[in-house]
């Protein structure tokens, strides 16, 4: 039974779907975000936005909320700080009009209806809408409706923790890393209390299965870090059980999102939907919300500015329609041009990264030590410069 018709609908309420719908409302463009849990999620604890994500941050109206919660990792024209996932959604999804979200509304299927899409809900409800954009994740059933592959397994495992102190970590703001044999580990601040950290290994079968059983995935980390210094160390040891997160590291092959399709027709992805990729530079989070502002401003060119001069007449209803549609078309290819190529590169450069620091043989490691820290550094200034630019095209 179809409840609702819409002009835009957003699937999923992560980071690039509520920075997309938080852009239109900007440019006093509504649209409906659908989220299948019934509430925001929060897992992943925290992550890091560099420059580029605190530029569409500002334009997106949140930056100076975040800024106050969060300390500043690295003095300087470069501004990096680890951000509390549930924070920064709530700092989004705050900004939005009251019933923009739609809470325990999972997608099951996308059907074609002439120049709209129908959106079917596991509930039976039906929504017709002019647009159509998937921000749900790594499983994204709107990318699968595009035929772009399920995401691909790096080889490597995340483990990922987060403690909140009652007293001051007394931490410099500042990113620590350590590396052993296979594996990579990474301590950082959040804020005054909060301290966050990372664990990413190339797991055994039997290391995989790690992830049932918290208690034995938190030893196993103790042991590879046994050499760690014990003020360091001591934040792990001291994180409960159920602030202990595993999963595989996955990323979206780059050449598919060469030939495959980033957009089709009314139908466009987003965030982890669009651009799946692996922790090691800290981009996914940033990316995700430069899609957000560019998505916005180009649809924002079809839906806040009428056509001047254009009189509606009901036996011209179908054109306007057919107008309309082929604009959102225009305009969803040119959302998906700006954002392919950057995403492609950093995508190719995060897995290679953590090929390269995860590394153990003699030459990695000596190519790792001696030469690759300065390369980094230099990619990810550079990559952390790019600005998505405003909300209107001036």
């Amino acid at each position: 039974m179809e409840s609702r018709v819409e002009d835009i609908v957003i699937v999923g309420a992560g980071i690039a779907g509520l920075a997309a719908s938080l852009g239109l409302h900007r440019l006093g463009v509504r649209s409906l975000v659908l989220e299948s849990s019934d509430t925001l999620r929060t897992s992943g604890f925290s992550l890091t936005l560099w420059t580029n994500a605190w530029k569409a941050l500002d334009v997106l109206g949140v930056g100076h909320i975040l800024r106050q919660q969060h300390l500043q990792l690295v003095d300087g024209v470069h501004e990096v700080r680890r951000v509390r996932r549930q924070l920064l959604l709530e700092a989004l999804a705050n900004e939005l009009p009251s019933g923009t979200i739609k809470y325990s509304s999972k997608v099951v299927a996308v059907e074609e209806s002439s120049f709209t899409k129908l959106i079917h809900l596991v509930d039976g409800t039906i929504i017709r809408t002019k647009v159509l954009i998937g921000c749900d994740g790594v499983n994204s059933i709107v990318a699968k409706w595009l035929g772009l592959n399920k995401a691909a397994f790096s080889g490597r495992f995340g483990i990922r923790g987060c403690i909140t102190l009652k007293n001051s970590h007394k931490l410099e703001p500042k990113f620590m890393q350590f590396f052993g044999k296979g594996y990579r580990n990474g301590v950082l601040p959040c804020d005054d209390k909060t301290v966050h950290w990372f664990f990413t290994w190339n797991p055994t079968d039997q290391e995989k299965k790690l992830e049932e059983n918290p208690g034995q995935m938190k030893q196993f980390v103790l042991e590879k870090l046994e050499n760690m210094p014990s003020d360091i160390r001591a934040f792990i040891e001291n994180t409960d059980l159920d602030h202990f997160l595993s999963s595989p590291l996955r990323y979206r092959h780059p050449w598919e999102l060469v030939f495959g399709n980033i957009n089709k027709s009314n139908v466009c992805v987003a965030g982890d939907a669009f651009h799946p990729m692996t922790p090691d530079l800290g981009q996914g989070g940033c990316c995700a919300l430069e899609d957000g502002v560019v998505l916005a401003r180009c649809l924002g060119e079809v839906f806040s500015i009428k056509s001047s001069g254009y009189i509606r007449e009901k036996n011209n209803e179908e054109e306007e329609e057919e107008e309309q549609y082929k604009k959102i078309e225009m305009s969803l290819k040119k959302y998906a041009s700006e954002r392919r190529w950057r995403c492609i590169i950093i995508i190719f450069a995060a897995y290679m990264t953590g090929v390269i620091q995860q590394g153990h043989s003699k030459l990695v490691s000596f190519f790792r030590d001696k030469f690759f820290t300065p390369i980094l550094a230099g990619f990810l200034l550079k990559a952390s410069d790019f600005d998505c630019g405003k909300l209107r095209n001036s």
